[in-house]
């Protein structure tokens, strides 16, 4: 929630990367709240010393994919939350996000007092952070010139992108909620029941598919030509089949169709963790909420490139036809009201307890974790059939019962 300790933040955040990095890229999303942020950042950047490189408004991974002109990013988004939300996002030269490692220093360094004096103060620079990222993507994909898509920014930092970057890149394009007003005309997260409106467009006009953003563009749900939702899951199938990935990177969370059609690793919830394996291995990564990572353009989750992509998928493929063929395994899920879900979770084994544990055998699996938000234990079991998801579901209910009195 956007508060006074947040502004307080954002204000040491900038002397803090100041202190570690001599030029600081710095964009906001849409957000009315964003410009003070974003100036208290400077702010901080000017008055210890470094050099701060302003972006404006602009997507977050058209930073990320920036920062790799300067020594440090940072974006001023509160992501796919309320428009009353905010908050830092911090990135590497690579498009990474920091690591725990490195939020933990900044941790300690926003604990200390960086400020220089009047005779080493900092400088601001204006940059240009869309047309780099914009030529990126546009020098990899290639839509098919007159296909019509949908477009819904969600009146978020993907309004100053990715219709400019679809009609570039040979769509027609039908915009709705484009407008980077810093006021969401729908919930910023692009859930199906968030854009249900969607599929009714996508048949009138008779597109080939639809796409939309949430408030900083990291993430990118799409419609088929048949104008419906596509899962998470089937979208992680659909780009990776169609990039020939033979290695990818998901979270624990996500189906096990994948797993049909490539070589699999899997890491806790949260597209930092996806980030940071695929620093280490694979081609392609992504979560099902619509966080899509492509390391040949960075390793920040990359919600125009995926629409992008998207596009010219659907522009050579019937992607309704596509999706039909590909398995789809029942997936049951439960959240149990626990004053005490950390603590049983560790009781468990888990390392994290909102990381969780996940067990897992050919046939199904089972994802027991603590909510990081309400005092909750979230369980998620898949199996090949109903009967083998609702036995792994029964088993994950026996560990929680376990762990509660351990």
């Amino acid at each position: 929630m956007f508060d006074q300790t947040l502004v307080d933040t954002a204000l040491r955040v900038g002397s803090a990367l100041a202190s570690r990095s001599s030029d600081i890229l710095v964009g906001m999303d849409t957000r009315t709240t964003s410009p003070l942020l974003m100036h208290l950042v400077i702010s901080g950047i000017l008055g210890s010393g470094g050099t701060a490189h302003v972006a404006g408004i602009a997507p977050t991974p058209s930073v990320a994919y920036s920062t790799r002109t300067v020594k440090t990013g940072c974006m001023i988004t509160a992501s796919h939350n309320p428009e009353e939300y905010n908050g830092l996002k911090l990135f590497n030269p690579n498009g990474s996000s920091f690591t725990q490692s490195q939020q933990a220093e900044m941790e300690e360094l926003i604990k200390i007092r960086h400020w220089t004096d009047w005779q080493h103060q900092g400088s601001e620079r204006a940059i240009d952070a869309l047309t780099p990222h914009k030529n990126a993507i546009l020098d990899k994909v290639n839509i098919e010139t007159g296909t019509t898509v949908v477009v819904d920014c969600g009146n978020g930092a993907g309004c100053v992108l990715t219709p400019d970057l679809l009609a570039d890149a040979g769509a027609k394009t039908i915009c709705i909620n484009c407008d980077p007003s810093g006021y969401f005309a729908r919930p910023s997260e692009p859930l199906k029941e968030n854009v249900s409106y969607i599929g009714k467009l996508v048949k009138k006009t008779e597109s080939a598919c639809a796409v939309v953003h949430d408030g900083d563009a990291d993430r990118m749900m799409a419609f088929d030509n048949k104008g419906r939702y596509i899962d998470g899951d089937h979208l992680l199938m659909l780009f990776t089949r169609y990039l020939d990935a033979k290695h990818v990177v998901t979270t624990s969370d996500a189906s096990m169709i994948i797993e049909e059609i490539a070589e699999v690793r899997r890491t806790p919830v949260g597209d930092t963790y996806v980030s940071e394996e695929l620093l280490r291995w694979g081609d392609f990564g992504g979560e099902p909420s619509g966080a899509w990572i492509f390391p040949k353009i960075s390793y920040c989750p990359d919600g125009p490139y995926a629409a992008a992509l998207f596009c010219e998928i659907s522009s050579e493929w019937n992607v309704a036809q596509e999706l039909d063929a590909m398995p789809s395994y029942p997936i049951l899920r439960e959240s149990f009201s626990c004053t005490t879900a950390r603590e049983t979770l560790t009781a468990l084994g888990a390392a994290k307890p909102t990381d969780g544990i996940r067990i897992a055998d050919e046939e199904g699996w089972c994802l027991i974790r603590a909510s990081g938000t309400e005092p909750k234990i979230r369980i998620t079991a898949e199996g090949k059939n109903l009967q083998k998801a609702k036995e792994i579901l029964k088993k994950g209910r026996s560990m929680i019962k376990q762990g509660k009195t351990a």
